[in-house]
């Protein structure tokens, strides 16, 4: 029998607002099938894909079928999910007497946690032949705009819907306006996700000690003169990247669970998702934040009238160093890009 006090701490009770599940040790799980449906359908149904020509939309999911649970084992979140959709669309031709409409379907056999966005299959089909114009629209603008919700989904799983699994020990802050922190050696630890202006609680293990600082969302955009995929490659292609970083590359794994580390290091963090030419998802940090205290960075390309207009969505970045921040997107990313490549020229 252990000496009291000097008991293993997984099973001491903390004193916690519940009283249960010690530590946060026992397996837990929250069943996410029912709100997985009714979150799929609020982002498929209604989607409008269109160019000059043509416009659809997404009108109902005919099949959704499968089961999504989120899991806690030691303090570790563990996302379960497998998915088999297809829905109906209809289209039409923006202009002219012909405004016949045509009905078409889709479907995604696999979307699950095996699979990466970018691997989940989507087929399109259409009823009349007449329609093959409208089908192929729809495999060249609606699978990327589909795709990209699919990954919508998957996020709001993992932020949303996890919500209060994790359950606050005793040294917890139970302020409504308070996230806590808790600092690893893991570039892939839970990040406090901040409003426009939130209080952070960061602890920290190796001193035992206790610092608060506030965090801001961080959103700023730009436009660059070339094609899509061209701009997305400038963020991927590792060769690139040491253009306009001035071969100030330590290492860059562009790919799920990589890590990357930029300017002499103080740019360090992970890729979370990559989904080709639409948007890629980070850990970001700068040297100087905190210790151990990571933001979330998602970059979004989107087509834009003979250009592509980059979104940069940023939170839980530091307060005092915002200002920074922002000035270090402007002018070491988008000013560097521009003028290496030649993004700023117009292309005709």
């Amino acid at each position: 029998m252990a000496e009291w006090g000097k008991g293993d701490p997984r099973w001491i009770v903390e004193e916690r607002p519940d009283a249960t599940n010690p530590n946060n040790w026992h397996w837990k799980e929250k069943n996410a099938t029912q709100w997985s449906k009714d979150k799929l359908n609020e982002l498929l149904i209604g989607l409008k894909v269109e160019d000059e020509q043509f416009i659809c939309e997404v009108k109902e999911l005919k099949k959704c079928d499968g089961e999504a649970s989120a899991n806690n084992r030691k303090a570790k979140l563990v996302f379960l999910y497998e998915w088999h959709i297809e829905g109906k669309w209809e289209g039409s031709v923006r202009t002219g007497e012909n405004r016949t409409k045509f009905e078409g379907g889709f479907e995604v056999p696999n979307l699950s946690d095996e699979n990466e966005i970018h691997e989940v299959n989507i087929t399109f089909s259409v009823e009349k032949s007449k329609g093959d114009k409208l089908k192929e629209m729809m495999k060249q603008k609606g699978e990327p705009i589909i795709r990209e919700k699919l990954g919508e989904y998957v996020r709001k799983l993992k932020e949303e819907f996890s919500q209060g699994l994790i359950l606050p020990t005793k040294n917890s802050s139970t302020t409504t306006n308070t996230k806590t922190v808790s600092t690893s050696s893991s570039i892939n630890t839970n990040t406090a996700t901040s409003s426009k202006s939130s209080s952070t609680s960061q602890s920290s293990s190796a001193t035992g000690t206790s610092t608060s600082f506030e965090t801001r969302e961080l959103h700023v955009e730009d436009t660059f003169k070339c094609p899509r995929s061209e701009l997305f490659q400038a963020f991927t292609d590792i060769n690139m990247v040491r253009a306009f970083t001035q071969n100030s590359v330590s290492q860059y794994d562009c790919q799920q669970g990589g890590k990357f580390s930029l300017f002499g290091d103080n740019i360090t963090g992970s890729f979370l998702e990559i989904i080709p030419c639409d948007r890629i998802d980070m850990m970001w940090r700068f040297k100087s934040w905190p210790r151990e205290h990571y933001s979330h960075v998602s970059l979004i390309f989107q087509d834009d009238t003979e250009q592509t207009k980059l979104i940069v969505q940023q939170t839980g970045v530091p307060t005092q160093f915002y200002d920074n921040t922002m000035e270090g997107w402007k002018r070491f990313y988008f000013e560097s890009i521009k003028s290496i490549f030649g993004y700023g020229a117009r292309l005709f």
